[in-house]
């Protein structure tokens, strides 16, 4: 007789570091916006592995670039050049503000390399004025970026040079602003904080600060990038072009690839030797990459997000309308929030019962990030679920 096999969750509690909260479900595959665990049970995936499935699970085109690049050559190191690296690149630029990229393995990578060619290029001025609330990484530059004291608890001495404002309020920015600072980080949507969105304006007015004031704009869409907001990168909503932007999580529809993209002026400051990824940009996950900008292109990802996004927020607001613990619905595209005046833990579980992957944000916000690809029906599905979820917790 064969050994039975022992389940997941079991081996992740026995021999994983515990720095995780997951939930006792192990999945074994996906297909489109639904997963499937070891008990064979099915879930409709509102959360998209924290908005990275973007197209959804076992897209055939992400697969098929995925395969034949894995099948040709998986690691080079960048001492050499590759095509797909090099075509994700030139695609990146060309669909962006950037004249340079360069490509790393996460968020957190992004970030640190984005502070690091900030820091460069402005060499008499070192200091970042970040927000409170912000989620910039957990390495020790991303998470000292971090506006949130909490997560810093029991790491410290953390790198000097960032101060922390108010988010959403310009003239806290400007009234920071010192001759050492270089830079100004922000995210363009705090995602970690519950999808709060700053007033109309508030990029553009950053924007001018570090204009006249010879700053560097540095914005954070590793959440709020590859089209999550209905946009290719949030800031283009408000017509506003940082120096430099740093991005991930949907860029290679599940593989691990942080880009940072970059004016050529900041771009500059990086010379060689004075920054690396060993991993960074790999053949497959460039691969996997431009297969996703494809299906943004010919599939009408952008339009779809913009739609479906609208659709889904709408049943959300009919959903929720006249409860009493409910603040808000808010967000942007397929990047949605439900503000509770009470804890969204037990919802999140129930849904988790029910079949229906969402997600607690701060502690009272129910955070949506569905797979771009979404349809009316699944959003249907998503918020039928949501209701019985919510008498279930009632």
């Amino acid at each position: 007789m064969a050994e039975k096999t022992q389940p997941s969750v079991e081996l992740t509690e026995n021999f994983a570091v515990g720095n995780y909260a997951r939930f006792p479900v192990a999945f074994t595959h996906g297909e489109g916006r639904y997963l499937w665990d070891e008990d064979g049970r099915r879930y409709l995936d509102f959360f998209s592995g924290l908005g990275v499935s973007c197209l959804g699970h076992g897209h055939p085109a992400l697969l098929e670039a995925i395969t034949e690049q894995a099948g040709k050559l998986l690691h080079t190191s960048n001492l050499y050049s590759h095509a797909p690296g090099a075509e994700l690149a030139r695609r990146l630029c060309e669909l962006s503000f950037a004249d340079r990229v360069f490509l790393c393995n996460s968020g957190t990578e992004a970030i640190e390399a984005a502070i690091k060619m900030a820091r460069r290029a402005k060499p008499d001025r070192h200091e970042i004025v970040t927000a409170f609330g912000s989620f910039h990484g957990r390495t020790m530059g991303s998470l000292a970026a971090t506006g949130q004291p909490a997560l810093r608890e029991g790491f410290g001495p953390m790198p000097p040079g960032f101060v922390h404002v108010e988010y959403g309020d310009p003239a806290a920015v400007a009234a920071a602003v010192n001759p050492g600072t270089a830079a100004v980080l922000v995210e363009p949507i705090l995602g970690e904080s519950g999808v709060v969105l700053p007033p109309p304006g508030y990029l553009a007015e950053l924007r001018s600060i570090c204009d006249r004031e010879g700053l560097l704009l540095l914005l954070d869409e590793v959440q709020t990038g590859m089209g999550r907001t209905g946009t290719l990168f949030a800031c283009e909503g408000e017509e506003v072009k940082p120096d430099i932007l740093a991005t991930a999580k949907g860029l290679a529809g599940g593989l691990p690839v942080g880009a940072v993209l970059a004016t050529e002026q900041a771009a500059a400051a990086l010379l060689p030797g004075s920054h690396g990824s060993t991993f960074g940009g790999n053949p497959v996950a460039s691969a996997a990459a431009l297969a996703v900008l494809d299906s943004f292109n010919k599939e009408g990802v952008l339009k779809n997000c913009q739609e479906t996004g609208e659709y889904l927020a709408a049943g959300l607001r009919r959903l929720f309308e006249g409860h009493p613990d409910v603040v808000e619905v808010r967000g942007r595209g397929l990047m949605l929030g439900v503000e509770f005046s009470s804890p969204t833990a037990p919802l999140v579980a129930a849904a988790l019962e029910l079949g229906l992957l969402v997600n607690a944000a701060a502690g009272t916000v129910l955070r949506l990030l569905p797979p771009l690809t979404l349809t009316r029906e699944e959003a249907d599905e998503g918020l039928d679920l949501l209701e019985t979820a919510l008498k279930k917790v009632s």
